[in-house]
Order: structure tokens, then C-alpha cells, then sequence
């Protein structure tokens, strides 16, 4: 027997909506070549305060990275290439993307000044490449982005179809339509494993088309008296030319509002896509247009703190001003985890006398996933001999599991990162090990653990506050009065302020310890930090982060 073997391994997105990694191994157990699909980022929420991004944490390739043949993406969303820019310093490896990812991925290195261009590989739509003993297909699907790809990843022990995100669009308006007949011919050969997407699995029926989109869009437009204010992912190219569109036929002018828009915006263009649209108008020639004849497309459709939508209706936008009687119009779907800060920003928008459309009351979405007859399609197409569910929490991949057996694929596996799959040789995939997983935050501009001491510290800082106290001692040992401040700490009205009994406390401790003794400084230190933490905390109920200075004057 063959003592070669294929193997998957998802870091990320393997029961989480985000943070997409995943990995591929070839060959015997000592002399295996990887190759890493994707590498992305989900963001972060209130519990990490000062984190915006988390990424998989990939110290398990890392370690393996004169082994590993390549990086190659899918498509171009936050939560597949997102982390490429961070992590890729430690792996120094070939990166292969469609053109249009590409120049997205090469924005990102041009931001943290590396120049990857001798590392960046651009692959021609539905063209093949070979690292190692893979042969990778990439194959032209449809999603809420320019340029989806599936992989057709085959090996001497067999062919694995990666699908990524995808969905089935029959009239996707921006980039071709889905590669149906390519995908039959894959299928044709003979698919051992599909990894494939799991978002919309609890949804019946298909997800829906772009261009049906357009035209509700445009039905709602029409009879709009006053300014318009669409917010919408940035990423999405298809649904942006849509309110190009919408705007050149209701005698608009269109104005682009956020960093992200205008950055996909010009990499769209640049890559020949958006052709013989209206010029966009800049946001602060756009404010001289009236408001019958000015369509906005601005992003934070998720209520983004930084947002060019919070921003805006806050009314700190410097350009972008709406008002009552003015639309609102939500073209996305909230993202789950995002809804209290968008739905703070609507009630804003309603106590305004502003009105809003969303998916709730109007057609003006559609998903980029595949929901449930999508997938029918896909599997009668491929006819894969086994599914591996990815890109979803562990209910939708459970449940993508139990549609797979009624679809009566012989083989089925249920993940969660960290697994070591052997796809190849043998009957049906199993887990035959675990890698190490989890997850980086990058705070700032650095890469911590989620267990690193300033995350601990801003958590407890956030919760408890901050007291700071400073004893000045002269050269005699004798104290002056100490300096106590404080931040985050509640006060109580008319009643007598904790900071007095400190004081008291401080005194006292430091008669118990010889000040001319520099030893005894960190015993002192502790007791002191003990004791006026006892007192906040049976004063206020607060238990504060706190610091002592000694200064020897």
C-alpha cells in the first residue's frame, strides 16, 4: 500500500462564520508538501476592547513553512485574505489569486510597506496551476464578489473540489455566470471529497439573483423625492454597479462615501470591470448637488463604529449631511453579532424622521451563499463521494451533514478546526489527529495571543477602572502624602470619598515597613496594592487595575 496520503486541515472557519484557513498535505508522513487555501479575518466585538481583527492562529504552518508550496485564494472577501497581509511575514511564500484579488492583496502589502510583487502570482480566470503533486483547477463561480473561485484540487490519490463561497446566480450581472459545465466535467472524473460552504444551509429554496436586486432597487428609487443614502458591503462590485445604474436612470448623480467603497471602487476599474458608468462625484462637490438629484453609496452597512454610515447619521460626517424626509436605504443583511450597534443606528435614523428600507420591509438583498436547492445543484453536478461541511457554525455544518446523507452522498464527516483529515487512501475520510488552532488578535499594530497580558489588562481596565498611586519618600525614609488618582472608578454623591480612608490605609502600612530598606519596596508595594483595592472595592463594589510607583526624592 501507498504510504502516501492527502490531508485537510482547517485553522479557520470550521465552525464560525469567518476567519477562513484552511490547509493541504501531500505525500508520506515524513516527507508531506502543504499548500494553504485562503486566509482571513473575522472581527472583533465588544469583549476585546481595542481588537478589531481575529486570526486563525497558524503557529501550526508556521513551523512547517519550508514544506509549504503556496498560498492560494478563492476570492477576495475580509474573511478569506484579510489575515494574508499579517501572517504572511512568517512564511515568505508564493501567493496565487485572480486578478482582481490580486490587486486587492497587493493594496493591503502596499499599506504595511512590503513589496510582494515578486511573490504574487496572478492566475488567469478557470487557468490551472501545479505546486508539487497538486494540480489546481480554479473554477469561475458566482457570489456577492468579482472573481469567486472553487478548486479542483487533484492528486495521484485523487481529486478534492474546494468550493468556497459561492452561490448560484443565473444572471449575476458583473462577472461570469457560474461554470456549470466545467464543475460537470470534474464531477465526470470522479470528486473523492467536497469541502464545501455551509451559511445558508437552514434556507430554503435558492439565495437569488443580483439582478432582481437591481430592478426592486430601481422600483424604489423612482418615487424618491429627496436624497437617497444606500449603505451596502463595499465588496459587493455587482450590487455597486446596481446603484450606478439606479442612479443614471432616476437623473442622479452618485457619490462613493467610506475608504473601503472607493478602494474596491478603483481595483474593480482597474481590472477592467464598472465600464461606461457615471463618474462618480467626490463627497465634498457632491454636497452642492440637491438632494433630488444626489444618490449616495457609503459603507458601515453593519454599524462599524468607524463607518462612513455612523458617521454620517451621528451628523460628524465632514461632506455627508441627510436629514427628515430623506431615504435610507439598508441593502445587506446583518450580520449575526452586529445587531445592536445597527440597530442603534436605526432607531437614530427613524427619531430623525428619516426613513429607512431594509431586507425587513423591502427587496433589497440577496445572499452570496448557496441556500438549500443551490446545494442540490452543486451536489448533482459534482456527484462527490463524500461532503465535508466548512464555512459555518457547528449547527449549520451539522445540519449540512444530515442534507448531504438525504442527498444520498455515501460519505459524510462533521469538523471543527484543528482536525487533521486523511482524505486519501481508504474507504472514507477520518480524523486521524489535531493540530494546534485558535486564535490571534491583532492589537494595535501587533499579534498577540488571546490570552496576552494587555488583553487581560484592557478587559479588566474596561470593567473595573484604573487607580494609580504614587508615594514620594526622601532619602531619610519618611513619606509625603500620597498621590492618588483614578479613572472608571463610580463616586458616590454627599458621602465620604474612599480616597481618604487610602490615605489613611497608606500611612499606616508604611509605618510597618522600614523606608530606608530598598527590600522590603516590593512587599510594600503588594500590600499597599491589596489593601486600597479592598477598600475600593467595599466602597464602589469595583475591584480597579492598579499601580504603585515608589519615587525616592
Amino acid at each position: 500500500m501507498s504510504k502516501e496520503k492527502l490531508i485537510f486541515c482547517p485553522l479557520g472557519g470550521s465552525g464560525e462564520i469567518g476567519g477562513n484557513m484552511n490547509l493541504y498535505a501531500y505525500g508520506a508522513d515524513n516527507n508531506q508538501k502543504w499548500i494553504i487555501v485562503d486566509m482571513g479575518v473575522s472581527f472583533a466585538d465588544d469583549s476585546v476592547p481595542g481588537v478589531d481583527l481575529i486570526m486563525p492562529d497558524a503557529g501550526f504552518i508556521i513551523d512547517k513553512k519550508d514544506d509549504l508550496l503556496g498560498i492560494v485564494l478563492t476570492h477576495a472577501h475580509e474573511d478569506h485574505i484579510g489575515a494574508v497581509a499579517h501572517i504572511w511575514p512568517s512564511l515568505n511564500c508564493k501567493i496565487y489569486a485572480t486578478p482582481f484579488t490580486a490587486a486587492l492583496i497587493l493594496e493591503k502589502f502596499k499599506e504595511k510597506k512590503i513589496d510582494i510583487s515578486s511573490f504574487l502570482n496572478v492566475v488567469p480566470l478557470n487557468s490551472k496551476i501545479k505546486l508539487g503533486a497538486f494540480d489546481i483547477d480554479f473554477v469561475t463561480l458566482t457570489h456577492s464578489i468579482l472573481e469567486p473561485n472553487g478548486l479542483s484540487i487533484k492528486t495521484p490519490l485523487g481529486t478534492v473540489l474546494h468550493t468556497g463561497d459561492w452561490k448560484i446566480d443565473p444572471n449575476p450581472l458583473i462577472g461570469g455566470q457560474i461554470d456549470e459545465k466545467k464543475l460537470k466535467s470534474i464531477g465526470e472524473t470522479g470528486v473523492s471529497a467536497m469541502i464545501c460552504d455551509s451559511t445558508n444551509i437552514f434556507s430554503p429554496g435558492r439565495s437569488g439573483s443580483e439582478s432582481d436586486v437591481r430592478d426592486s432597487l430601481l422600483r424604489i428609487m423612482e418615487i424618491k423625492t429627496n436624497r437617497i443614502l444606500v449603505t451596502s458591503f463595499a465588496s459587493n462590485v455587482a450590487r455597486m454597479e446596481s446603484i450606478f445604474y439606479c442612479a443614471k436612470k432616476t437623473g442622479r448623480n452618485i457619490c462613493l462615501v467610506g475608504r473601503s467603497m472607493q478602494r474596491i471602487y478603483k481595483a474593480a476599474k482597474k481590472c477592467g470591470y464598472l465600464k461606461g458608468l457615471i463618474e462618480p462625484l467626490e463627497p465634498r462637490d457632491a454636497k452642492k448637488v440637491s438632494k433630488n438629484k444626489i444618490l449616495y453609496l457609503a459603507t458601515g452597512s453593519q454599524g462599524e463604529p468607524m463607518g462612513a454610515m455612523n458617521r454620517i447619521i451621528n451628523g460628524v460626517h465632514p461632506d455627508v449631511f441627510i436629514e427628515g424626509g430623506d431615504c435610507v436605504i439598508f441593502s445587506s443583511k446583518i450580520i449575526p453579532g452586529n445587531e445592536k450597534k445597527l440597530y442603534s443606528i436605526q432607531n437614530l435614523i427613524v427619531k430623525n424622521k428619516i426613513e429607512i428600507i431594509s431586507e425587513e420591509n423591502a427587496f433589497v438583498h440577496v445572499s452570496g451563499h448557496p441556500n438549500r436547492d443551490d446545494l442540490k445543484d452543486m451536489y448533482n453536478w459534482v456527484k462527490p463521494q463524500c461532503v465535508i461541511p466548512v464555512h459555518g457554525e457547528h449547527r449549520h455544518m451539522a445540519e449540512h451533514v444530515l442534507f448531504a446523507k438525504e442527498m444520498q452522498v455515501p460519505k459524510t464527516l462533521l469538523i471543527e478546526n484543528g482536525d487533521i483529515i486523511k482524505l486519501l487512501p481508504g474507504d472514507k475520510p477520518e480524523i486521524i489527529d489535531k493540530a494546534p488552532s485558535g486564535k490571534i488578535y491583532l492589537d494595535g499594530t501587533i499579534n498577540v495571543e488571546t490570552d496576552s497580558q494587555s488583553i487581560k489588562d484592557r478587559k479588566n481596565l474596561s470593567i473595573n477602572g484604573y487607580l494609580e498611586i504614587t508615594l514620594l519618600v526622601s532619602n531619610s525614609g519618611k513619606i509625603k502624602k500620597p498621590i492618588i488618582s483614578f479613572r472608571g472608578i463610580p463616586e458616590k454623591e454627599n458621602s465620604e470619598h474612599f480616597i481618604f480612608d487610602m490615605e489613611d490605609e497608606i500611612l499606616n502600612i508604611c509605618r510597618t515597613f522600614s523606608l530606608e530598606n530598598k527590600n522590603q519596596q516590593k512587599n510594600l508595594i503588594e500590600t499597599i496594592k491589596q489593601n486600597c483595592r479592598r477598600i475600593v472595592r467595599e466602597k464602589t463594589g469595583k475591584k480597579p487595575f492598579t499601580n504603585i510607583n515608589i519615587a525616592r526624592v
